[in-house]
């Protein structure tokens, strides 16, 4: 049986008040397998027009794969102003996101289910002693306690399981991205300025033998004029992707900011440079000196049908993460393996050191 049919079994026998949405590919290719009904993205009422439609219905992200499966599931949210929670089960060759193995899934979901997740104040996990910031009467709350901040981890909400066993949550920051033409107007598609990357978003020549000659603003001054293959601008969640296999830094994902990277620069003195995440950074394909007159424009790994060309402009910010009294708006809440107080496993930590191989010396087997 496929983790997905086994998952979507257990989830309706053990959790009936539950309803399944699944893709409409894998919709059509599975409810014959089920004595149940299952649903599609597509059944969701208005889900092409209105971009809030899915997240007033689904309330939980299961993805099943590698961190490309994560960035999926992030993209059908992209032009959302909040995304639900994700809980991410590593099945890929890497797994860097992904938090549970899939042998977890009974508790992993069992955990999330019983608690209601919530985001809390980052020294939960930086400071092992520092207490959390919702106590258990106040845990269904609206009102913000102190303490409270949009990036970082919290305990479990609602029917705690036990501090040692609280579902957290994960804040993964994403980039707001607008797209213009030479006349500044927004291009083609969907309205330029709701589209929203959770890993990084890339220009590169593509196919064009000749390096690409791209302006650069911060905050609209102007820094610099790259002459290189492209440009990469990610998020701490994507610092660890395309813009580290380019020499960019990693960024731990607590770390509000964002990565300014160039693909093989022309100039060995071209660094990257990390930003903080309101730093507004507008990327312009310059119009004099390109031989190339468009670049590929790529968002989280997906290649957008229309190119920059000659004079068109990229305007980048880190969205801006608020909470309201209807709950967060911004970001990825991404469900997080739970832990104790002392000597708390940080994911990425361990990931850094199992998945990246991190300072490992030569000649030593990982």
């Amino acid at each position: 049986m496929s983790p997905l049919n086994f998952s979507t079994r257990h989830i309706h026998e053990t959790y009936p008040n539950i309803n399944v949405l699944l893709e409409p590919d894998t919709a059509s290719q599975l409810h014959r397998s089920f004595d149940f009904p299952v649903y599609s993205l597509s059944d969701v009422r208005n889900v092409i027009t209105d971009p809030t439609a899915l997240t007033e219905k689904v309330d939980l992200t299961v993805t099943f794969g590698g961190d490309g499966t994560i960035l999926r599931a992030s993209s059908i949210f992209s032009s959302a102003l909040s995304v639900p929670p994700m809980l991410s089960f590593s099945m890929g060759t890497l797994g860097f996101l992904g938090e549970w193995k899939f042998a977890e899934f009974k508790r992993a979901f069992r955990e999330v289910y019983m608690s209601g997740a919530g985001a809390g104040d980052r020294t939960q996990l930086l400071e092992s002693t520092s207490e959390p910031t919702t106590r258990p009467d106040d845990a269904r709350s609206d009102t913000p306690t102190a303490g409270d901040g949009p990036t970082g981890w919290s305990s479990i909400r609602g029917k705690s399981l036990g501090r040692s066993r609280g579902a957290r949550v994960l804040l993964r920051h994403r980039l707001k991205v607008a797209l213009k033409s030479s006349d500044h107007l927004p291009t083609e598609g969907p309205d330029a300025t709701t589209i929203h990357a959770m890993n990084e978003i890339i220009i590169h020549r593509g196919a064009t033998p000749h390096l690409a000659q791209i302006a650069i603003y911060i905050g609209g001054r102007f820094l610099t004029e790259a002459v290189a293959d492209g440009m990469i601008i990610s998020t701490p969640t994507g610092s660890t992707a395309y813009s580290l296999s380019s020499g960019g830094s990693i960024i731990h994902p607590l770390v509000d900011s964002l990565c300014l990277t160039p693909i093989c620069p022309r100039s060995l003195s071209f660094r990257p440079l990390v930003l903080p995440a309101s730093a507004p950074v507008t990327l312009r394909l310059s119009e004099e000196n390109n031989r190339g007159r468009e670049v590929e424009v790529s968002i989280d790994g997906v290649r957008q049908a229309d190119g920059l060309r000659v004079g068109g402009e990229i305007r980048v910010v880190g969205e801006e993460i608020q909470r309201g009294n209807d709950g967060w708006r911004g970001g990825v809440p991404c469900i997080m393996r739970g832990g104790g107080e002392k000597g708390d496993d940080d994911g990425w930590v361990g990931g850094l050191n199992g998945l990246l191989k991190f300072n490992y010396p030569f000649g030593e087997e990982g």
